[in-house]
């Protein structure tokens, strides 16, 4: 167990900069350490600008690539607040007689919870947002492909097959990354793949992000900035300031 401050404040942030992500139930069973004794560490660290400190957890302050998925588990604890906001309005957007891409995601998935309408028709590449959207009574395919437990998401040649078929009104996807210059970006080529295509599919098209993902970059690039229009949360990166395509939402 640790117990001096300076080995503890170490000891995270080598998990944390490693993982790129973490919550703090996790850093809790990783350090034998109280929640208590976590979340004040996570606050005084993120005030000296070693990390991070979101909702549920900590990331690493380094902007650069990354080139694997975290874990699905995790990301549903990270920002959940800012993606409970970005989800309603999203679910906001969405009219009678819509056919609906929802692409595999944590804020995608909260959408589901805010959806009242019932005229319209979902396709999805998520086999629990397929679940959670039959349990509403909505009308709901999944495409075939290979199945990725990282971010429980369908992929590959067999999903981009599949949406030949389809012509979306609407979709909402998810990112790892999102810069100017690279677009929307994420770690696996095959989910990469699997979005741009649907994305092509679709006429009107919504990013859905916390501020974290801004200004980070993943392997893949999947489709430019402005081919989307962006939710997010309060941004501060004055690098995105006036873009037509960001719509902030508060809270």
């Amino acid at each position: 167990m640790i117990v001096l401050g300076e080995e503890r404040h170490n000891a995270i942030l080598e998990i944390v900069n490693e993982r790129k992500s973490v919550t703090v139930q996790e850093l809790m069973k990783l350090l034998e350490i109280s929640e208590s004794t976590i979340r004040r560490d996570l606050n005084l660290l993120d005030k000296e600008g070693f990390l991070i400190k979101v909702h549920g957890g900590a990331m690493a302050n380094n902007s650069g690539y990354y080139t694997v998925d975290d874990d699905v588990v995790v990301r549903k604890e990270l920002n959940r607040d800012e993606k409970l906001v970005i989800a309603r309005y999203a679910a906001g957007l969405i009219e009678a007689g819509d056919i609906i891409y929802l692409d595999a995601g944590t804020t995608t998935e909260l959408m589901i919870d805010f959806i009242t309408r019932k005229d319209v028709t979902f396709v999805t590449n998520s086999f629990s947002h397929a679940k959670k959207l039959s349990e509403k009574g909505l009308t709901t395919y999944i495409l075939g492909g290979e199945f990725k437990p990282v971010t429980e998401a369908l992929v590959g040649e067999e999903a981009i097959l599949c949406l030949d078929k389809y012509n979306f009104t609407k979709g909402f996807w998810g990112t790892n990354g999102i810069t100017v210059k690279n677009g929307f970006s994420t770690p696996d080529v095959k989910e990469a793949m699997v979005k741009r295509k649907s994305m092509q599919q679709t006429k009107e098209r919504y990013i859905l992000s916390d501020y974290s993902k801004f200004s980070q970059i993943s392997s893949v690039s999947f489709a430019d900035f402005e081919s989307a229009r962006i939710i997010t949360s309060k941004i501060e990166d004055t690098a995105f300031k006036g873009y037509k395509n960001i719509k902030e939402v508060e809270k």
